[in-house]
């Protein structure tokens, strides 16, 4: 896989690429897409041999069949996690999204509140809102440049009201590793507060070296019975737009439920997604991820010694995603201002960081799922477009 290849997306009804003019004002022609989080490389070959298969099969009826799917998917969490998954266990939504709406219309009842370590995901509560539920923020600590979880302050805020905790590991916007004590501490916190645990993995395989990540059950093997994993080859893969993720629920009650308001709504799956996520979850998807996040490594290296170059302006280290946070609070701007300088001036889209809940109002989000050339260039651009702090 050549990574450095630039493939133009303009044109192709990219939501990144070409919604980025109308919602910033960031020029189509020369501007840098660097805000929804999937990345510009091609899929590996092992997902575009499958769905030339199916192309040239050229039938696209209902799939009968789901045994292939289930077994790779227990298969990556094995090889690739150490976490052994029964294929029973694995519900599929359309996306991940879909999964926390799925969860939340489901196991918890309009006013209950859901708690939310902000910053984190958008998605979250938009979703948890839209459905008539609250949300809790509990907002993380920066701790020289780190995020902790702060449990006895989320515990001062909460009223009874609370039914579910929706945590993201490895965690978006922040690029944290949760450690294990970590983990088993929010494990604590469930079961003490007799939440249900939404546990967001979808980040799971883009870990940089020195960090390992556990999945939930592993690091908290007692949380079982409240507890729904979310994963999907989305990220990973980059391929968002096939809408696929998976609920792993080992408990049957929580899955039954699950199941049963699934068939209510009459949800079914995407067929090429399903053959995407078999292709994916095998050896060769195995050797493409680990070239990619080497890659990603770079990527992330050359770009935080240019933005950290910026004086008052500091980029998160990334353990894991290709979501860089940066904080431009030191610059001593309005937020009006560093977000025109980005912006305009630099020709950049990125998501602003109010949008991900309290702790967030300081940061904008920069995607480096990108050719390193463009990484190099959207660096010069903004050294460039706050010039006058050098």
């Amino acid at each position: 896989m050549n990574f450095d290849d630039i493939i133009d997306r303009r044109g192709h009804l990219s939501s990144k690429w070409d919604m980025m003019e109308k919602n910033y004002g960031v020029p189509a022609d020369d501007g840098l897409a660097m805000w929804v989080a999937d990345m510009d490389f091609r899929s590996p070959d092992c997902i575009q041999d499958a769905v030339r298969a199916k192309l040239e099969h050229g039938i696209y009826g209902y799939l009968g069949d789901y045994g292939p799917y289930t077994s790779a998917i227990a298969w990556w969490m094995e090889n690739r996690h150490g976490w052994q998954v029964e294929p029973d266990w694995i519900l599929t939504t359309t996306g991940l999204c879909n999964a926390v709406g799925l969860a939340v219309d489901t196991l918890t009842n309009p006013g209950d509140s859901v708690v939310l370590f902000t910053p984190v995901y958008h998605a979250f509560a938009r979703v948890i809102r839209a459905a008539g539920r609250n949300v809790l923020e509990c907002p993380l600590v920066n701790e020289n440049g780190r995020y902790r979880m702060d449990f006895d302050a989320c515990e001062s805020l909460m009223n009874g009201k609370e039914k579910m905790l929706i945590l993201c590991s490895p965690h978006n916007p922040g690029g944290r590793v949760w450690s294990k004590d970590e983990l088993r501490a929010v494990g604590d916190f469930a079961r003490r507060h007799d939440l249900l645990l939404i546990s967001d993995e979808v980040h799971h395989d883009l870990v940089y070296p020195g960090q390992t990540h556990t999945p939930m059950p592993l690091a908290d093997p007692g949380i079982a019975d409240r507890l729904i994993m979310l994963t999907a080859p989305s990220k990973t893969f980059n391929i968002a737009g096939t809408h696929t993720g998976q609920m792993i629920v080992s408990n049957d009650t929580l899955r039954g439920q699950l199941k049963a308001r699934m068939s209510a709504l009459s949800l079914g799956t995407h067929d090429f997604g399903i053959a995407m996520t078999t292709a994916a979850y095998s050896p060769e998807g195995a050797a493409w991820v680990d070239e990619l996040v080497a890659y990603l490594d770079g990527n992330r290296k050359l770009f935080d010694e240019g933005v950290n170059a910026i004086p008052g302006v500091t980029s998160m280290p990334l353990e894991a995603t290709y979501l860089s946070w940066v904080d431009f609070s030191g610059t001593g701007m309005t937020r009006e201002e560093y977000k025109r300088r980005v912006n305009k001036d630099a020709r950049i889209a990125v998501n602003y960081g109010s949008t991900f809940g309290s702790g967030g109002e300081t940061f904008l989000r920069f995607n480096l799922g990108m050719p390193r050339a463009q990484i190099a260039e959207a660096v010069e651009r903004l050294q460039a477009a706050f010039a006058d702090l050098q």
